[in-house]
C-alpha cells in the first residue's frame, strides 16, 4: 500500500530505474472522460532527461504506452495503466559500490530494510525516475481540473544562493518557465542559475533549489481537516518526490518571525466574492481552501551523487573507506522537478475536490 496514494484520484506505482519499465495504475477517473494522450507526451517530455547540457547525460525517450482504461480516447471506468519503458540503462557503474552506502542516498537504509534484495541499480524504486510515474497520473489530473477551472503552476525560485525575491505574475510563469533550462520566470537570473549549475558540475559537485507551485482557481471549502487538510495532503504528495526535504505554505517558516498584525491576511470584498488583500496564508485556513490561490515551496536537496571523493563504509569489512561517484547524473535536481510538483500537486488537490464535492 505504500505504493499507493489517494482516494477518490487514486494512484498506484510501479517499476524501477533499472528495470523494464515504470509506471502508473490511476483509479477514480469518470467514464467518459477525455484521455488526451499527445498531452500526457508532452508532460513527461518536460521531464525527460536528457535535455540540455545541465541534465545527465541519461536519455530516455520515455515514450508513453497506454495499457488500459481507454476506449476511443475516453476513460471506460476502470483502472488506467500507463507505462514508459527503460531503454538507456547503464547498470556497470553500480556494481562497484554494492556494499558501500553512498553519503546521502538511502542506500544503507534500504539495506536495513530489505537487506540483499534491494535492487540498488540507479536507486530502484527509490529512483528520482519513479516521478515519471507521477507525471502521468498528473497530467490526467490536471486536464480534469482544468475542465473544473482550477489550474497548477510551478517554477524555480531558488538554486544555491541565487533567489528571485520579487513577485512574480502567473503569466510570467507561463510564458517564460520553457524559455530557460532553469525553469526560472525572471529570465536575468535565470542566466545567473544556469552559470552556477555549469560551474558545479565542472567542480564534479551539485547544488540545491527551490520551487514554488501555485494553484489557482481552487473554490472555497477544500479540505477536510484535521488530518487530511490541504496543507497535509500536498505535502504528503510532495514528500514522495525523491529529494523533497520541505515544504511550506504561504509565509511558511518565515511566518516565525513577524507579528500578527504583518501575517494576518486582511478580508475585502471582491464583487461578490469575500478575498484577502494578502496571501499570506497561502490559500488556506484552517486546512481548508478560501479562494486565494494555493501557493507553496518545495525544498530540493543537492543531487547526493557527486564526483568528489566522499567518506563511507564497506558493509562487508565494516571498516571506513573512501569512494568516488561514476555515472549519469543530474547536477541539480530541481529543475527536472517543476513538472513532477506541478502533476502531484495535481493529483492532491484533485482527490480533496473530489472528496469534498456536494
Amino acid at each position: 500500500m505504500s505504493f499507493t496514494i489517494g482516494k477518490n484520484f487514486r494512484m498506484s506505482v510501479f517499476g524501477e530505474s533499472h528495470g523494464k519499465c515504470v509506471g502508473v495504475t490511476v483509479e477514480g477517473v469518470p467514464a467518459g472522460t477525455v484521455i488526451n494522450q499527445e498531452k500526457i507526451q508532452e508532460e513527461l517530455n518536460r521531464r525527460r532527461p536528457g535535455q540540455s547540457h545541465l541534465t545527465t547525460a541519461r536519455n530516455e525517450e520515455d515514450r508513453l504506452e497506454m495499457i488500459s482504461g481507454v476506449f476511443r480516447g475516453r476513460a471506460n471506468g476502470g483502472p488506467i495503466t500507463m507505462l514508459i519503458r527503460n531503454r538507456d540503462t547503464d547498470s556497470l557503474h553500480y556494481g562497484s559500490t554494492r556494499g558501500m552506502p553512498r553519503p546521502g542516498h538511502c542506500d544503507h537504509t534500504a539495506w536495513e530494510k530489505y537487506g540483499e534484495y534491494h535492487d540498488h541499480r540507479g536507486g530502484g524504486f527509490f529512483s528520482g525516475r519513479m516521478t515519471a510515474s507521477f507525471v502521468m497520473a498528473g497530467a490526467i489530473a490536471k486536464h480534469i481540473l482544468d475542465d473544473r477551472g482550477i489550474h497548477v503552476l510551478a517554477h524555480v525560485i531558488c538554486i544555491g544562493d541565487i533567489k528571485v525575491e520579487r513577485y512574480v505574475s502567473d503569466s510570467e510563469i507561463e510564458e517564460n518557465i520553457h524559455r530557460n533550462p532553469v525553469r526560472c520566470a525572471d529570465p536575468v537570473l535565470a542566466s545567473e542559475m544556469e552559470a552556477l549549475i555549469r560551474k558545479v558540475k565542472e567542480d564534479g559537485d551539485s547544488v540545491g533549489g527551490m520551487i514554488e507551485g501555485r494553484i489557482i482557481g481552487v473554490p472555497p471549502g477544500v479540505g477536510e481537516p484535521l488530518f487530511n487538510s490541504v496543507e497535509s495532503v500536498i505535502s504528503h504528495y510532495m514528500y514522495s518526490i525523491p529529494a523533497v526535504k520541505g515544504v511550506d505554505f504561504g509565509t511558511g517558516m518565515g511566518c516565525a518571525c513577524l507579528k500578527g498584525s504583518e501575517n494576518n491576511d486582511p478580508f475585502i470584498i471582491d464583487g461578490n466574492r469575500v478575498v484577502t488583500e494578502s496571501n499570506n496564508a497561502g490559500g488556506v485556513l484552517g486546512g481548508i481552501t478560501n479562494g486565494m490561490p494555493v501557493v507553496f515551496r518545495v525544498a530540493i536537496k543537492p543531487t547526493p551523487s557527486i564526483a568528489l571523493p566522499q567518506k563511507t563504509v564497506n558493509l562487508d569489512t565494516m571498516k571506513e573507506c573512501d569512494m568516488e561517484i561514476t555515472g549519469r547524473h543530474d547536477p541539480c535536481i530541481a529543475i527536472r522537478a517543476v513538472p513532477v510538483v506541478e502533476n502531484l500537486a495535481a493529483c492532491g488537490i484533485l482527490d480533496l475536490v473530489m472528496t469534498g464535492s456536494r
